[in-house]
């Protein structure tokens, strides 16, 4: 595939004047998208892959979200949103609540947002219930929670930045899959443990079972909350609505974004009433979280997100897909090193240089993402047919069997 790119690379060069440097522009400049493809400017055609980083749950252009935005924008979306009830959030916040183990929610922003909020109401919870002296959280190594300081001050690779310190304290860090690691860190001064179940940025390392179910009986018997966050792993990535469902086991609070508002901009975070009830008003607020635009789509994705059907397809496609890279693997010789992941969050480790795969996959029309210092990501729509997963494998296949990319030192 030969990209046309005179057009793209005119807004490149626009885009590196105006927009602060923190992502490099790609040479290509998106234009439009429908089902599981994106067209650039050129009219360039691409297997989207990446949906966002899981954002993309139903694709674009879908009925369901298309429907959500259009039938409240007549309505109006700007009003005071945290003091007055709207049907939609009541009915997005509803049918969350109908399908987990969580009692009420807060609509937010962003993931970011929503786990800042688990912090604080972990920490609200203790210090009403336990001392004021239990505002400790253990978190893992390899993790990622976002870009907010008390997010970064939960992830580990924020340390390497210390030009942005000093971080917050209180966080400790265990080794992920690991409970004892976690135990040696347990203290009476320990209000909770976040822990995500399927590590994004570190790579795509699933946890297990065992230890995700041993954290939860951990937390319980030392009343500390377990926060599960599912801003990337949630809403049917898994092949359930919530990541936790597929693990089998019971967080107390559980953040969301991404796949939540399919592309709108939406974050929440959910608890039981044991510890949402601790919140006082005035304790937290947002000025745009929960308005009436961004509930609606809330509502009309996860309604068509959990649909039995839905998840079933979700697995299927995930089996699919896996078999098909491990055939890819088979036959392609030592190029692929490991499959990781779960559902439709699957890492793919390779010999090549990862940001030259990445390149070169994009030059074939495919769009991925680097999880951790040289995996693959793959976090396709969860609408994949088998025939965007066939072409996907066709255009990996062709790049890593091609010879032009790199391998690591």
């Amino acid at each position: 595939m030969t990209l046309k790119n005179s057009s793209g690379e005119a807004l490149q060069k626009r885009a590196n004047d105006a927009i602060m440097p923190l992502y490099p522009h790609k040479k290509v400049a998106l234009e439009k998208a429908d089902g599981c493809h994106i067209y650039d400017t050129d009219g360039n055609k691409y297997l989207d892959c990446a949906a966002g980083i899981a954002v993309s749950a139903l694709g674009h252009n879908h009925p369901s979200f298309n429907k959500g935005v259009q039938e409240q924008l007549d309505k109006g979306f700007t009003m005071c949103v945290g003091s007055f009830a709207t049907s939609p959030k009541i009915n997005a916040a509803e049918l969350l609540i109908e399908n987990c183990c969580s009692e009420q929610v807060f609509f937010c922003n962003s993931g970011a947002e929503a786990v800042e909020g688990a912090f604080k109401l972990s920490r609200a919870y203790a210090h009403y219930n336990k001392s004021e002296d239990c505002k400790e959280i253990i978190v893992f190594r390899n993790s990622f929670h976002g870009r907010t300081y008390g997010a970064v001050s939960a992830t580990e690779k924020s340390l390497h930045q210390p030009q942005f310190g000093p971080y917050m304290s209180g966080f400790h860090f265990a080794d992920f899959n690991d409970l004892d690691s976690v135990k040696a860190l347990m203290s009476d001064k320990v209000c909770a443990v976040m822990v995500e179940p399927v590590q994004g940025e570190g790579g795509l390392t699933a946890g297990t079972k065992e230890f995700l179910q041993g954290l939860q009986k951990l937390c319980n018997d030392n009343e500390v909350a377990l926060i599960s966050d599912e801003i990337q792993t949630g809403m049917g990535r898994m092949g359930k609505l919530f990541a936790h469902a597929h693990f089998d086991y019971e967080p107390d609070i559980i953040t969301l974004a991404k796949g939540i508002g399919g592309g709108f901009p939406v974050g929440a975070f959910m608890a039981k009433k044991k510890y949402s009830s601790v919140f006082k008003a005035g304790d937290h607020g947002t000025t745009y979280g929960g308005n009436p635009l961004a509930t609606n789509v809330v509502y009309h994705v996860v309604s068509e997100i959990s649909k039995p059907e839905f998840l079933e397809r979700v697995r299927e496609a995930s089996t699919y897909f896996y078999a098909e890279l491990e055939k890819l693997q088979s036959e392609t010789g030592d190029a692929i090193t490991a499959l990781k992941g779960q559902g439709l969050m699957i890492g793919i480790d390779t010999k090549f240089q990862i940001k030259d795969l990445l390149g070169e996959l994009l030059e074939n029309g495919l769009m991925a993402t680097q999880a951790g210092a040289n995996t693959l990501r793959l976090t396709p729509p969860l609408t994949i047919s088998n025939d965007d997963i066939d072409e996907a494998i066709t255009k990996i296949k062709t790049v890593i069997t091609s010879g032009n990319v790199p391998c690591q030192a």
